[in-house]
């Protein structure tokens, strides 16, 4: 049986997530309400508007649930919106609440507007092949607390990080062809079993 893996479906680019991880041979649930997560081995909350999602956990009750699944030992994901979702602090947006399960400060759309997204290879630690990783209004990690790790860094600033069984990129791995954050995802999700 495929393992299931959730896709927070409230807004942003869930739709991607879930074809890449059909192709890595999982059963994406797309989630909407708590009932959604009793089956799931993982969860991604997927890029799309912080502020937006942070709202919908909120409306949808959404915000204890995820935050029980971590204290589960459940790995969770997060891109470009989901690292500030996840993340302890919003630096330039205090107001913003957040689910506060990785100990980062970070910077909303600190990369700029829309219309200054980019692509840049980028090499994870342990990789031989650059990473195309696709930055679309991307958030900046200011601070990490000192058990998390750093796995990969875009001009000096780190963009992928972990810490425990929380996942974080400040990029969209699930806009490329290369599956392997996904794979990197799937791999903490075999582990925590």
């Amino acid at each position: 049986m495929p393992i299931q893996i959730g896709v927070l479906a409230l807004q942003g680019d869930f739709r991607e997530h879930s074809e890449v991880l059909r192709k890595l041979g999982c059963r994406p649930v797309e989630i909407r309400k708590k009932e959604d997560l009793k089956t799931i081995k993982g969860l991604i909350i997927p890029g799309g508007e912080s502020t937006t999602i942070s709202k919908l956990l909120k409306e949808f009750k959404l915000n204890q649930n995820i935050i029980e699944l971590h204290k589960k030992g459940i790995p969770i994901y997060g891109t470009c919106a989901g690292a500030i979702v996840l993340a302890k602090d919003i630096h330039n947006y205090p107001k913003q609440p957040s689910l506060g399960l990785i100990n980062i400060s970070i910077d909303r759309n600190a990369y700029g507007r829309q219309i200054e997204s980019f692509e840049e290879n980028i090499s994870i630690r342990g990789e031989k092949k650059p990473f195309p990783a696709i930055f679309i209004r991307a958030p900046i990690i200011k601070e990490i607390g000192k058990n998390v790790e750093i796995l990969a860094k875009q001009n000096g600033n780190p963009v992928l990080i972990k810490e425990d069984s929380i996942l974080v990129s400040t990029f969209h791995p699930e806009l490329t062809e290369d599956t392997r954050i996904h794979k990197m995802f799937l791999e903490m999700i075999k582990k925590a079993k």
